[in-house]
């Protein structure tokens, strides 16, 4: 094959694996009904004038499967803390003890998980656009190689291949995200 189009195919392959692995990112940030220290990933503390993420200013964990436990190392910052985590708008009521923060992760209702399972989708849906993105670019670098139209329509079908494997793969985690989402 020519080792242009296998360059296309590899940049191509690297754009879809860049879908996946934002996917799966995003897919740990959805909730489902278990406390994680990931679901704080997105919280940003004020920390001397700069938005700190939380992770960098404190020791999260996960003392059990309904809590999460925040130890700044700071105790000044337990506050501050509090407050970014109520700002962020996750859903959770953060209880101050003086020495740590601690959330108790509520029990999804039914009515929440349907949202979080389109919140899946949605993502889901996200990441094909990329990978329908990445065919699309490879398919136009083909196109404007100097080949024959064989060597075209066989690059062109081998995208498409690996196009139709990476939907694959974005709907099994999709199906896995939903299934792990609606279990009670």
């Amino acid at each position: 094959m020519n080792e242009e189009i296998t360059f296309i195919l590899d940049a191509a392959k690297e754009s879809m694996d860049a879908a996946i692995t934002h996917l799966e990112k995003e897919f740990v940030k959805i909730r489902a009904g278990k406390a994680s220290p990931s679901m704080l990933s997105n919280v940003k503390v004020d920390y001397y004038g700069s938005q700190t993420p939380l992770s960098q200013v404190s020791n999260i964990n996960t003392p059990d499967a309904r809590t999460i436990s925040v130890q700044p190392w700071e105790k000044s910052l337990l506050s501050e803390i509090e407050k970014a985590i109520m700002n962020a708008n996750l859903g959770f009521n953060p209880m101050n003890n003086g020495d740590l923060i601690i959330i108790n992760v509520p029990p999804l209702t039914e009515e929440r998980r349907i949202q979080l399972v389109k919140q899946a989708k949605a993502e889901a849906e996200d990441a094909k656009v990329g990978v329908r993105n990445a065919r699309q670019d490879a398919n136009k670098e083909i196109r404007e190689l100097d080949i024959s139209e064989d060597l075209e329509k066989n690059a062109e079908t081998d995208v498409q291949e690996l196009t139709d494997t990476y939907i694959k793969k974005i709907d099994n985690f999709l199906g896995v995200k939903e299934a792990e989402i609606m279990k009670v």
